[in-house]
């Protein structure tokens, strides 16, 4: 039995999507029966009623489980949610977790981020379950929400100068979370995954305006900028903050290796940007409303 958590978010919904076609089945845990509607139509996915911070539904998620996906929502409570459910599936007997981490997780990290996905990694190693890490670099779909600003002033904002990195597609995170979780062999492994290309902000943002038809520039700005304009968007301090640190981690360089675990691990290549852009073109419009 396979229980996969963050069901119905980016990376998790696209599991269960890919679970279902291959025929096979999956208890996902959501938090409430309104968030299972998601996955109405999938089959084979079990919805079942679980929250990271009871752990009676925990238990009774993890029941009979013997391999485990854990994602959770980015919040200030993430490490310590994270850790919980560790110590819940020891308990319940689970054999093995696939956990979504982060590029570089590092507990000596200046990224908070990177220093959480490292301590609870190292909760996972020292549970005595097996484990395998999955540290993906920049989400392509973490654009997806800037598309119709992006759209509406021709312009892509980041504080990172001519740095490079190795964005890629969550549906390839989830083809190779697909992998690990139903086939053998990818005990105590860390795969780093990324896209087939490291490209800097001014490539994507020509990218994205070939896409759409019209010129896009990429603009540097500083982080305070960038900052202010996450608070102002309704970005929570914690998540601002971090937001900053991650880009300014990108802005050092240390973000565009190019690896080969998504081919190794699926046996196809990584989707390019310019794929994601056609698959998606449609989130790269001028929504009404929006400023000209």
């Amino acid at each position: 039995m396979i229980l996969l958590t963050g069901a119905t978010g980016q990376v998790g919904l696209e599991l269960a999507k890919q679970l279902s076609a291959q025929g096979l089945a999956a208890r996902a845990m959501t938090r409430s029966a309104a968030a299972a509607d998601k996955l109405k139509g999938l089959a084979g996915i079990t919805p079942v009623t679980g929250d990271f911070d009871d752990l009676a539904s925990l238990g009774a998620a993890l029941q009979g489980v013997d391999r485990a996906f854990l994602l959770t929502n980015s919040t200030e409570r993430a490490e310590q949610q994270q850790l919980t459910f560790v110590a819940a599936a020891q308990r319940a007997g689970v054999k093995h977790i696939t956990k979504l981490s982060q590029l570089h997780a590092a507990a000596s990290s200046p990224v908070r981020f990177l220093r959480y996905h490292a301590a609870v990694e190292q909760a996972i190693r020292d549970s005595g379950m097996t484990f395998t890490f999955l540290r993906p670099n920049l989400f392509m779909q973490g654009f997806v929400g800037f598309g119709g600003a992006i759209a509406a002033t021709g312009k892509l904002f980041a504080p990172i100068g001519n740095a490079r990195v190795s964005l890629i597609d969550s549906r390839d995170i989830a083809a190779v979370a697909l992998a690990v979780l139903t086939t053998s062999g990818h005990e105590g492994q860390v795969y780093d995954l990324t896209g087939p290309q490291a490209l800097t902000h001014e490539d994507m943002a020509r990218q994205i305006g070939m896409a759409i038809g019209q010129a896009v520039t990429f603009v540097e700005i500083s982080p305070d900028i960038m900052r202010d304009a996450a608070l102002t968007a309704g970005f929570p301090q914690w998540q601002a903050d971090g937001l900053i640190e991650d880009y300014a981690h990108y802005a050092r360089h240390e973000a565009d290796g190019v690896g080969p675990a998504v081919s190794a691990v699926t046996g196809r290549e990584a989707r390019s940007f310019a794929a994601f852009l056609a698959d998606y073109k449609t989130a790269f419009t001028i929504k009404p409303g929006a400023e000209q």
